[in-house]
């Protein structure tokens, strides 16, 4: 009886290694399959237009961090002349989740990308797939902004105030910078009375409304329109502005060129001072043009 069941239990544990060896099988071959793919679960964060060249199949693929920056710019580049002539259709898609742009950018699928440098560096994107930076943004300081107090890097302070960050996990100053600062002072973030919002923007309004105690962003010279610069408070300084890369597996200096200046367009007309100096990479002025490297 006693040797029965001591195979019983030696037949169960090898049946048990047996089915988690077939399902970790099975887990491993769904994981590879072809159909497990980021694009599809942004089709819903996807804008599509299509250029003058109606009869061109092909595609110039886009991935921004918010839908109205995405809205912004499809179309413009679905008029660009210089475009038109190389694609068919242009898409444009948009997430501010870390994971899918890594994808994009890994995997090669954006042919235009706004990232920050140091994520471009750690997926060797520029050895791997000719990723070139087409414009930057300027270097800037994070700050907790409130409209009637200057906000205290304490920890009491932060306890039973309305605090907004972006839901953009790759923005330093919306959420990277002050959820470092909350570490800092020993805060639990699910004590704290967060809202997350899709823009910067958003917190402005959000803060003079009355809606929220204190916001993470940044400081633009004509915001002190509407808040005191007497209430912020630094959280990072010296922080890299991020850049757009265009892939450039062919020498496409043409385009380059062109999206430069659409680029650096869209990034004026959304009235921020902060955009007046953007870095240009590139010498479009005479032919042949040629890259000048990320100098800043």
């Amino acid at each position: 009886m006693k040797y029965n069941l001591k195979l019983s239990n030696n037949t169960t544990i090898v049946t048990v290694l047996f089915l988690s060896v077939l399902a970790c099988f099975y887990l491993a071959k769904a994981l590879n399959s072809p159909s497990v793919v980021v694009l599809p679960n942004l089709l819903e964060k996807h804008i599509q237009c299509q250029t003058r060249s109606v009869s061109n199949t092909q595609s110039f693929n886009v991935h921004v961090p918010v839908k109205k920056l995405a809205e912004a710019l499809a179309q413009k580049l679905c008029s660009d002349p210089v475009l038109a002539k190389q694609f068919g259709l242009v898409n444009v898609y948009w997430s501010g989740n870390l994971a899918e742009q890594i994808d994009f950018i890994a995997k090669g699928l954006a042919d235009l990308t706004l990232s920050k440098d140091n994520v471009m560096k750690a997926l060797m994107a520029e050895s791997t797939y000719s990723y070139k930076a087409v414009i930057g943004y300027p270097e800037y300081t994070s700050f907790f902004i409130s409209n009637r107090e200057k906000p205290k890097l304490e920890k009491a302070y932060f306890l039973d105030k309305k605090i907004g960050l972006l839901d953009y996990p790759t923005s330093r100053s919306g959420h990277i910078m002050p959820k470092q600062t909350f570490k800092a002072l020993d805060i639990d973030i699910d004590a704290l009375n967060i809202q997350y919002v899709t823009s910067h923007k958003i917190l402005r309004d959000k803060l003079s409304s009355g809606e929220l105690d204190i916001i993470a962003t940044y400081w633009n010279e004509d915001d002190e329109v509407h808040f005191s610069k007497n209430y912020i408070t630094p959280t990072g300084s010296n922080i890299s502005g991020s850049k757009w890369y265009l892939k450039m597996v062919s020498d496409n200096t043409e385009l380059a060129c062109s999206l430069q200046s659409l680029l650096h367009h869209v990034a004026q007309e959304t009235g921020s001072s902060y955009f007046d100096s953007v870095n240009e990479y590139w010498q479009c002025n005479t032919f042949p043009y040629e890259f000048l490297g990320e100098r800043e």
